[in-house]
């Protein structure tokens, strides 16, 4: 594909979407829960539907109250932006919870004991992806997708944005020719309204955000009629008045837009002993970090492991140059550099820290590194190695 042209297409969400909401719920439960204790395990589902908020799942550390944990919900609600007949962060949501205790049975594969070391907290496989398209070494669609909507949140929070509220979508069609993007050829953004402004109105409102969004030189020849905003109609009812909202249903748009695989699992809701998060995010690290040292355009990292043991199964790199010496050698680098054990994976990121709920919108990757630990794995301190 990479000599030839070609439109790719991503889409995000909104942290109001219905399952982004469970995601922000989900992770402050997981946050919440490594607060108290960095060595905390989680596996927490939300569902979300009318004026009503489910959590399910299994748990194992310090006890958290009920009462405490139910009113951090209607915080998360609150923050997100909604205070709507149909779901609000006041009483007339309901909040259930019905946590348990982790299974014995898990707990007795993942758990270190003598001479075993700790063992990764599920099977499965992991991928990791990085290109140059963009600063942040991001497939564009996606990265557009995302800046679109993170940008409407941020000025709808702070008063900025008005008549908006918090359920969007964004998708973004992007033109490349030799691999490389050239062009973006439309964009849809979908979002939620009050009742006080038509479709004309809230289109107006939202092309600010394409120009904000996208670099000038790939908006060029992008016509007018190519911009739908709300093709639908009307947005009024959102949210999960409007759609029921699960945990971990946007694993694509949480990650790279389609622009490489996914092994399936989701992240939000579970601590970084289960490798479906940490080994996800060490990959991208691994891929970001080779693509930084600019020995590859590009890179896909494929990691995979089985339930109660240490080190992965299997590592594979793809540096989409059909150079297999070069492939090897990369590999041999991560090998030989890496601790790739989930407890090597989680010190060397730092993944026990309450850093989850940033995540839970705007994707999980192309994000900056922050002081407090948050997107450890968007660092690109590690690209030397790869250019040994």
């Amino acid at each position: 594909m990479s000599n030839k042209s070609y439109l790719f297409t991503s889409e995000s969400v909104s942290e109001g979407h219905p399952d982004k909401v469970c995601d922000r719920i989900s992770d402050m439960v997981v946050d919440t829960y490594l607060a108290a204790e960095p060595q905390a395990r989680v596996g927490c589902e939300t569902l979300t539907t009318t004026n009503r908020v489910v959590l399910a799942g299994e748990v194992r550390g310090p006890e958290i109250k009920k009462d405490d944990l139910i009113q951090k919900v209607r915080d998360c609600i609150k923050d997100i932006g909604y205070d709507q007949e149909g779901f609000t962060w006041k009483d007339a949501t309901k909040i259930e919870s019905h946590l348990h205790s982790q299974s014995s049975d898990i707990a007795m594969g993942v758990d270190a004991s003598g001479n075993k070391d700790e063992g990764a907290g599920d099977q499965g496989i992991m991928f990791g992806y990085a290109c140059n398209e963009t600063s942040v070494l991001m497939p564009a669609p996606i990265h557009f997708s995302h800046k679109i909507l993170r940008l409407m949140a941020e000025d709808r929070k702070s008063g900025n944005l008005k008549n908006i509220e918090p359920d969007s979508k964004s998708q973004i069609t992007v033109e490349y020719k030799d691999g490389k993007p050239v062009a973006v050829k439309s964009v849809v953004i979908s979002t939620q309204h009050s009742a006080d402004v038509n479709q004309s109105q809230v289109r107006e409102l939202v092309k600010p955000y394409i120009e904000k969004s996208i670099p000038k030189e790939l908006l060029l020849g992008l016509d007018e009629s190519e911009i739908y905003v709300n093709p639908t109609g009307n947005f009024v009812i959102g949210g999960p008045d409007g759609d029921a909202g699960l945990t971990g249903r946007k694993i694509i748009v949480d990650t790279y837009g389609g622009a490489a695989p996914h092994g399936g699992g989701a992240f939000s809701g579970k601590d970084p002993s289960k490798v479906d998060r940490s080994a996800a995010y060490v990959s991208r690290y691994l891929a970001k970090n080779v693509v930084a040292s600019k020995i590859a355009d590009k890179c896909l990292i494929q990691l995979a492991y089985a339930i109660g043991v240490s080190k992965p199964l299997s590592i594979y790199v793809d540096l989409f140059d059909d150079d297999e010496e070069k492939n090897r050698h990369v590999k041999k680098l991560i090998k030989d550099n890496f601790d790739l054990s989930p407890r090597g994976i989680r010190e060397m990121l730092g993944l026990n820290k309450p850093i989850y709920q940033k995540t839970a919108a705007y994707g999980h990757f192309g994000r900056k590194p922050e002081s407090d630990g948050s997107f450890s794995w968007e660092k690109t301190d590690k690209s030397a190695v790869f250019q040994k």
